[in-house]
């Protein structure tokens, strides 16, 4: 039978180009020369061998494995090992953490940044409501030879922290450019008008409104306290690499290992006519910095977004 799968844009990058993953150990440890070694013979020892979009009836490749531990936290090691013909290890290609998130969304792949050294890639995903994310593939060293651009996929989305703090009560931000007055009075107007719905022809309402009176044209005063936002990374390969803002919807406590960790779930956007954006962020006790996070606060900070793809959207 013939393969009708149409791969993605696929675009191979210089690893350099992607960045390492001495940052993302960072985010975890203060000692990582120290700590990773030790985590990396302690996984082996109780790993999972995740299947991604594999069957269970079929045989993984065996190019390399892809070992995951410990088996029970949601933060887990990865390791990519690299096997002889007797399906034998000969060395580890790479290693990083990943999350296990329970969030997921419905998403199509747009394009894979990938870096085939290291056997791994950056996902722009688009979800079925029209939200662009940007996220490390956790599983693209088994799931590679199986993405189809014309397919929906499940996503769990996920991250690790590396520094978190809260967002303060009432903050706000003056907007005082006369351009941006005037979108956001439109706006608002042509909303209202339109039962809190964006009409066909909104852009068109957008440049036909005009000022009512003075006030329509002071400053406008924007509350970020209870805002939620999600800012991808500017640099090319490095998209994964993301700031947010959001309220904490749960907390959890598990280990990695040794190391205590907060998995927080946190909204990291919320836009009229799409699903809320929920992911699972870890937090290691040195990116939380001492704070002590509640459900129902906000916080904001940089974080390492990250996706894993385990199975086709089936309707």
């Amino acid at each position: 039978m013939t393969d009708q799968r149409q791969p993605p844009e696929t675009l191979s990058i210089d690893c350099d180009t992607m960045g390492g993953h001495g940052a993302h150990w960072q985010s975890l440890s203060l000692d990582p020369q120290q700590d990773v070694p030790r985590w990396l013979q302690a996984a082996i020892d109780d790993a999972i061998v995740p299947r991604g979009l594999h069957p269970e009836a079929e045989t993984l490749p065996t190019m390399h494995w892809l070992l995951q531990g410990p088996s029970a936290p949601q933060l887990r090691l990865s390791q990519i090992l690299d096997v002889n013909e007797a399906n034998q290890p000969i060395r580890m290609r790479n290693a990083y953490p990943a999350m296990d998130s329970r969030h997921w969304r419905e998403v199509k792949i747009n394009r894979i940044l990938s870096c085939e050294e290291r056997c791994e890639a950056v996902l722009s995903l688009e979800t079925a409501d029209g939200v662009n994310i940007h996220a490390f593939d956790t599983l693209y060293a088994i799931n590679q030879p199986l993405y189809d651009r014309n397919t929906t996929y499940q996503a769990s989305l996920g991250g690790l922290a590396y520094s978190i703090e809260h967002v303060g009560e009432n903050e706000q931000l003056k907007v005082d450019d006369p351009a941006a007055i005037r979108h956001h009075r439109a706006l608002n107007a042509v909303l209202a008008a339109n039962d809190g719905v964006a009409p066909d022809d909104l852009q068109a309402q957008l440049e036909q409104w005009q000022p009512t009176g003075p006030h329509d044209q002071e400053p406008v005063m924007l509350e970020l306290s209870k805002m939620a936002a999600y800012l991808f990374g500017e640099h090319f390969g490095q998209e994964d690499e993301a700031w947010i803002q959001g309220e904490v919807i749960g907390k959890q406590t598990q280990h990695f290992f040794d190391l205590p960790i907060t998995v927080l779930d946190v909204v990291i956007l919320r836009e009229e006519n799409t699903q809320p954006l929920v992911i699972s962020l870890a937090c290691s006790p040195h990116a939380l910095n001492g704070l002590n996070i509640d459900v129902g606060q906000f916080i904001r900070g940089n974080i390492w977004m990250q996706a894993a793809i385990h199975a086709k959207n089936v309707k």
